[in-house]
């Protein structure tokens, strides 16, 4: 077992805190990794904040881990020591069910072991996840970080670039689709920059203008103000798919009113209260209001492996890990653009 240096929440309402933790002994099919980079997920605020239901404290959270492989297990085959790899957010699933067998370990039917906040079946511990110095993992849930991308800010597209990849990819977008993203931050700058790489026309529409210069930098052809009513009357029906990114309420009768015959709503933000759905915005144009979580392993890389490809990668600001509890205030002001990574050297 390895004890290594960590910033954790003590309860839902205090301030996270330098501590340590243990890792576990490294098992024969397992890869340990030093973590040289962890991103800041909205995730995790409302984790440990316990807005998504009761955890056990301390909890160390992060799912947007990078660095490097230090040790490995004596049946791995699929990593070796030195390379760089990444983790999000699971680290394990039954690998039985169908989902699992069919490479949609996201949706297991048994529940996968989230990054933190889980329960390990090794030892039957709480997980903890990246906002430390290093992790150990089976080696399936470990993913190849291309040499092309910068490490530095390669840690976000292991939630963010994943999250908005898949219903991306699942619902075809591409040349001659029209894709709108709603919110500007995290989730839908990555949207943008990823949509765009498919070949879709992108739109964003943020609650104000103050971002429309990043959104036409990125590649989207239009940005909109959703504070202005005449937004929905000028855009109605004009979408074949909208990616909503945020973690709060919106009017989805509204937004569903922008969707053409057949058009699709996904939300991948996730917020605490439940979303209300007008039962005739959907009937009266065949509409269809969707959810996505995040990509299997196998989606996961091929989301990295196309980033690197296309050059695409989130925008970050490098903080230290005394800085996390100011980030998380900086998040729910949505004061960053667009994502921060906490540098894991600083936690020596």
């Amino acid at each position: 077992m390895r004890t290594v240096n960590a910033y954790a929440a003590p309860s839902a309402t205090e301030p996270l805190v330098k501590t340590t933790i243990t890792r576990r002994d490294l098992g024969p099919n397992d890869v340990e990794i030093d973590i040289a980079y962890a991103g800041i997920c909205h995730s995790d605020i409302h984790t440990v904040r316990g807005e998504w239901g009761p955890i056990q404290y301390p909890q160390v959270v992060g799912h947007e881990i990078v660095g490097h492989v230090s040790s490995v297990g004596e049946n791995v085959t699929k990593h070796k020591v030195g390379d760089r790899v990444g983790v999000g957010c699971m680290v394990n699933s039954c690998g039985e069910c169908e989902n699992c067998l069919a490479g949609e370990e996201q949706y297991c039917l048994k529940g996968n072991i989230q990054t933190y906040a889980g329960v390990d079946p090794a030892d039957g511990s709480i997980t903890q996840g990246g906002y430390s110095q290093a992790v150990v993992v089976n080696e399936d849930f470990v993913l190849r970080v291309p040499e092309s991308l910068d490490i530095e800010k390669v840690a976000p597209l292991l939630c963010a670039g994943i999250t908005t990849y898949s219903p991306l990819h699942h619902w075809k977008a591409g040349p001659g689709k029209r894709v709108a993203v709603v919110g500007m931050g995290g989730l839908g700058h990555m949207a943008v920059k990823i949509a765009v790489a498919l070949g879709a026309e992108v739109t964003v529409l943020s609650q104000t203008t103050s971002k429309e210069a990043d959104s036409l930098r990125y590649g989207a052809k239009a940005h909109y103000a959703t504070k202005d009513a005449a937004t929905f009357e000028q855009l109605a029906s004009s979408f074949d798919l909208i990616i909503n990114t945020v973690s709060a309420k919106i009017d989805m009768g509204a937004y569903l009113g922008l969707l053409a015959v057949d058009g699709t709503i996904v939300n991948v933000g996730a917020p605490a209260e439940p979303l209300e759905v007008p039962a005739f915005s959907l009937i009266g144009h065949r509409r269809s209001w969707a959810g996505s979580a995040i990509g299997g392993v196998r989606e996961t890389q091929e989301m990295l492996d196309f980033c690197a490809e296309k050059g695409i990668l989130p925008e970050t600001e490098l903080i230290s890990a005394d800085q996390i509890n100011e980030a998380y205030e900086r998040v729910l002001n949505s004061d960053v653009r667009y994502r921060f990574v906490i540098d894991a050297a600083t936690l020596a």
